[in-house]
């Protein structure tokens, strides 16, 4: 990452070796995000795929890109269009808030989150959001695209404009050959535009945007990208130190993902980093998330 356009042919014929062909970046403003590059680099040197796109929210000017038009898997980061349709069919009256979901009636799914170790087996579709939000719960998740539908995230995503975004199936325990082969997909570009449209209360409309901002707002994974922010990651809607941060992550084996929008008295930004990497150790593992990590650091030096 970060080689100079005018290398872009060699970077090409690297690529056609069978070399790691690194992402080229398009120039930063105000700030040049060198650790997070050289963490970037570091990780497409390693064969990692990776997808970045930091946005100025006032100004719209694009702080940090590389490869931000590239589509890579993101797992759980996927839950937000499916959030996006659900508050759409709550509004529109097309679902009801309240309507009770029996956990027992839906296939079992143990990937992630914390409803199948709940007492209560049936809960209502806005208690659901709430877990597919706040702890990417694969059974809520689940249960919620049974009720919205899968065609009709895909035609809200049309709607949108994010065609390179796109929700493919549900959460499963394994995926056969049938299946698709991942919950979803999207491009940094997209995700941080996304989220961006989503703070200004731009998507779908304003009650749209706002229902779905606090969801995520109460997103507990704050492990990657926001680990550099100091929040509690139980209680980080009204932070003391006036920052404002709505976010989702997405993991799956061999995939980090995260988008969100960081606030401060500085500045606003918008941001999506994607990481497609070969999970074959702790070490791997680790060396996809200092990346994130790193990113977050200089994220707060821009906004703080």
């Amino acid at each position: 990452m970060g080689i100079p356009d005018p290398q872009r042919s060699s970077e090409t014929q690297q690529s056609r070796r069978g070399g790691h062909r690194r992402p080229r970046r398009a120039a930063a403003t105000r700030r040049s995000f060198t650790a997070t590059w050289k963490a970037l680099d570091d990780l497409a040197a390693s064969g990692a795929r990776v997808s970045v796109r930091v946005d100025d929210l006032d100004s719209g000017a694009t702080l940090l890109a590389g490869d931000d038009h590239e589509t890579l898997p993101v797992a759980g980061l996927g839950i937000v269009p499916l959030l996006i349709e659900t508050a759409a069919a709550f509004e529109e009256g097309r679902l009801d808030r309240l309507e009770i979901i029996d956990r027992e009636r839906l296939p079992r799914v143990a990937v992630a989150g914390v409803w199948q170790h709940l007492l209560a087996p049936a809960l209502p579709l806005a208690d659901l959001a709430v877990l597919a939000s706040a702890t990417g719960d694969a059974l809520a998740a689940n249960a919620l695209l049974g009720r919205v539908g899968l065609d009709a995230v895909r035609a809200r995503l049309e709607e949108l404009g994010l065609d390179q975004t796109a929700l493919l199936d549900g959460f499963r325990n394994e995926r056969g050959p049938d299946d698709a082969p991942h919950v979803a997909v999207g491009t940094a570009r997209e995700f941080a535009s996304l989220f961006a449209s989503l703070v200004n209360t731009q998507t779908v409309s304003p009650g749209v945007s706002a229902q779905v901002s606090e969801w995520l707002s109460l997103n507990v994974d704050l492990t990657l990208v926001a680990s550099a922010t100091g929040l509690d990651p139980f209680a980080h809607e009204d932070d003391a130190h006036g920052l404002l941060f709505v976010n989702k992550t997405g993991r799956g084996d061999g995939i980090r993902s995260e988008a969100g929008v960081l606030a401060g008295p500085r500045a606003g930004v918008a941001y999506a980093l994607l990481v497609a990497f070969d999970d074959l150790s702790i070490a791997h593992r680790l060396r996809a998330h200092d990346a994130f990590r790193t990113l977050g650091v200089e994220l707060m030096e821009y906004v703080y």
